[in-house]
């Protein structure tokens, strides 16, 4: 999938959170901080891939890009299976508690969250792909939806933007209709200053 869809998808995900488990009271930075979280982890799997976005909007990232590729075994290895999951929620686990010193007004356990939800959220779509997820890495397969190859998504292609992103948008859309007034009183009612 690419990129915007992944952001969609995560943005979805944690909004699909939002409307169904009750919100602690957090602060503003806070929810600024788990926005970009979200979207972040909605695109750190890719970071295996040299081409990723990511990599493309750094001065040297196609250096870098292609060192981290062959480290984490290629695209679509140990980033995107749940062991990558496991790994990067521990990582990201010890940084932000490293950093909370000098953003102490930010809830880290809520920013891993928001995180964790974003990259959850990547692998979910990705396994609609023709390529599929390694899942359960260390077993050697790609685990995809349908179980049929033909009927799953080909990255960039027609059913990506006019079916897959489509969907997103209407499930967000719907979501947000919804749950506007229980939305609007969630973030009115538990973001302090």
């Amino acid at each position: 999938m690419k990129a915007r869809t992944h952001d969609i998808a995560a943005a979805t995900a944690l909004l699909g959170v939002i409307v169904t488990v009750p919100l602690p009271t957090m602060t503003l930075s806070t929810v600024i901080a788990a926005l970009i979280a979200n979207q972040l982890g909605g695109i750190a799997p890719d970071i295996d891939q040299p081409t990723a976005p990511f990599w493309r909007n750094l001065p040297i990232g196609g250096i870098f890009g292609k060192a981290v590729a062959r480290l984490l075994g290629g695209h679509r290895f140990i980033t995107h299976s749940l062991v990558g999951v496991a790994l990067v929620g521990f990582l990201l686990s010890l940084f932000l508690t490293f950093i909370h010193p000098i953003l102490p007004t930010v809830q880290m356990d809520i920013v891993w969250w928001a995180f964790m939800i974003g990259m959850v959220s990547h692998l979910v779509m990705d396994t609609f792909t023709k390529e599929g997820v390694p899942w359960l890495l260390p077993l050697p397969f790609k685990l995809g939806l349908p179980p049929l190859k033909r009927f799953r998504i080909t990255t960039g292609k027609w059913t990506e933007n006019f079916v897959a992103l489509p969907i997103l948008l209407i499930i967000v859309g719907v979501l947000s209709a919804l749950h506007y007034n229980e939305i609007w009183l969630l973030l009115h009612q538990n973001i302090v200053r």
